[in-house]
């Protein structure tokens, strides 16, 4: 009996799918900004990044872009920008 009410609960949740999606300017400029990001912060730790697809990076240097990225956002929260 809890399923049904779960499952009621979720389709009565009154937004719609489309309404919740950015329009594809945002969506561009977002992603340009977080190609940037990603960009500094692989060239901070000495990782390079090809356009596209960088599916051939090994886990270590994956994770240390991703971290570098991490650790700028938050320099950047911190200093208000």
């Amino acid at each position: 009996m809890a399923k049904k009410k779960n499952q009621s609960a979720k389709k009565s949740s009154g937004k719609s799918a489309s309404s919740s999606k950015p329009s594809a300017r945002k969506m561009s400029a977002a992603k340009q900004s977080l190609d940037r990001v990603k960009t500094e912060a692989a060239s901070e730790v000495g990782v390079s990044l090809k356009k596209g697809y960088n599916g051939d990076l090994t886990a270590k240097q994956a994770g240390a872009v991703g971290g570098q990225m991490v650790k700028n956002m938050i320099d950047s929260y911190k200093k208000g920008n």
